[in-house]
């Protein structure tokens, strides 16, 4: 054990982490900005994202990275690799919903190595109203401790 102290902020780490483990993220609206920003960024100029109707639907994709971006304080300075996921787009999003997600570990297990953990995780991303708006299930490398 260091004598260092301990990282403020830091991750989940392999060892802090098991079966059956749950947490939940902070909330995040989605805006009319971050809709023309993320469009801009990916070239995701599909009419059904460009044309207001009613509600102003928002890609999956763009879902998706924000509940990566949600999950970051998460892996801080222990997330080593991304390595797959299955991603399920289950319901429409729009501009002003919030969203947060649910996490719950459900696969755990050391490296070859011992040195790493692989674990995987699933991710449902919910709106204001709990419902899920999308299901993915990343296998993630993290540090030992």
């Amino acid at each position: 054990m260091s004598d260092a102290p301990p990282i403020i902020g830091r991750g989940f780490t392999f060892a802090d982490l098991r079966v059956g483990f749950r947490f939940r993220t902070h909330r995040r609206t989605i805006r009319e900005a971050d809709l023309v920003a993320f469009m801009t960024l990916t070239g995701l100029t599909e009419e059904i994202f460009t044309v207001k109707e009613k509600k102003q639907l928002v890609p999956g994709a763009l879902v998706y990275s924000y509940a990566e971006g949600l999950l970051l304080p998460s892996m801080q300075d222990t997330g080593v690799a991304f390595l797959n996921a299955t991603v399920d787009v289950k319901a429409p999003t729009y501009v002003d919903d919030t969203i947060h997600v649910d996490c719950e570990v459900i696969e755990h297990r050391l490296t070859s190595k011992g040195d790493r953990g692989l674990v995987r995780f699933s991710n449902l991303v919910k709106n204001q109203g709990g419902e899920v708006v999308l299901a993915y299930n990343p296998l993630r490398m993290l540090k030992k401790e």
